[in-house]
């Protein structure tokens, strides 16, 4: 028998197939070691064959990932590089993540990381090329794993602004999860991704930037009568700054920054000098920031100096 029964296969599966799945097409297990023998069908691991000799690109490790561990799908960071396309840069190529359910014992050889998860049949795309994790549920992977909070931001609004997901859709995957790291903050910020507020993003502006790091005390929310019903988000008053809270990361229209250009003009007129800080200055880099606000302070009269965290001390040891 000819590869004609299987073509079909091995052009949506990149190259690769499963003995079972050529059994399942009535190729005999004969036929299938003499295609061995000729190296039509090279074996990449017990029960998986690949078209070539060569080395096998992305999507191909990621079939074989699924197909080795069958019934099984991609998780965590591979679903979201299936789904943003294999030349999508910035992702982790050397291991394959690989979801099965949570019941099962199996091992997968060096390169691909097994997950188990509860429920499985529900949580997949069985019908995406290969099968893997719905986006929301990847990204709650992704995001509750990552190695800071500012990180996990970055992965919920580079699949929003893909426009991959929603935050609520996110945020239903959430609720139905029992046990996930961080999950409080997770909430609290995709409300923020959601309705444009920085509830999330001001709070730490003052537990991780003002309060440990000795900056004065600021006035928030402080309403600016003079120039119409306008709110300042962090005012030092006393000298004369202002701290702008953008929690924008992936969205934004030309209304809203008109209206942010307006209100830091309308500052400068005032003699108000105006920074905006965002998530990476607060999340990832909150001692640079405080360093940089402290300065800023203190050309405009501040005394003070600012005073190293438990996070700067390292730095600076």
């Amino acid at each position: 028998m000819t590869s004609t029964g299987y073509a079909d296969l091995l052009a949506l599966q990149r190259g690769v197939v499963s003995r079972r799945q050529l059994t399942e097409r009535g190729v005999a297990p004969h036929e299938i070691e003499r295609l061995l023998r000729r190296r039509l069908l090279v074996r990449v691991h017990d029960g998986v064959f690949l078209d070539h000799t060569g080395s096998p690109t992305w999507l191909q490790r990621a079939w074989i990932g699924v197909l080795a561990a069958w019934p099984a799908a991609l998780a965590a960071d591979s679903a979201l590089r299936a789904a943003d396309g294999p030349g999508r840069a910035g992702r982790d190529d050397g291991v394959i993540h690989v979801a099965v359910d949570r019941h099962r014992r199996i091992r997968l050889p060096s390169g691909f990381r097994l997950h188990r998860r509860s429920g499985l049949d529900r949580l997949v795309a069985w019908n995406a090329s290969p099968p893997r994790l719905r986006v929301e549920e990847a990204l709650v992977d992704v995001a509750s794993d990552a190695h800071d909070d500012f990180t996990a931001i970055a992965v919920l609004a580079d699949a929003f602004q893909a426009r991959r997901t929603t935050p609520a859709r996110v945020r239903d995957s959430l609720d139905l999860r029992q046990r996930v790291h961080r999950r409080d903050f997770l909430s609290s910020a995709l409300t923020d991704l959601e309705q444009g507020t920085c509830s999330v993003l001001e709070h730490g502006y003052l537990t991780r930037v003002e309060q440990p790091h000795g900056l004065p005390t600021a006035r928030r929310q402080l309403r600016d009568s003079s120039r119409g019903p306008v709110y300042r988000d962090v005012a030092y008053v006393e000298f004369d700054q202002l701290v702008e809270i953008d929690g924008r990361l992936w969205h934004d229209s030309a209304v809203s920054v008109d209206a942010d250009l307006d209100r830091d003009l309308a500052a400068a007129v005032d003699r108000m000098n105006t920074v905006r800080v965002g998530w990476g200055q607060v999340f990832d880099r909150p001692c640079t920031t405080a360093a940089r606000i402290g300065v800023l302070l203190q050309a405009r009269g501040w005394n003070g100096r600012t005073t190293p965290c438990a996070a700067c001390l390292p730095r600076t040891a």
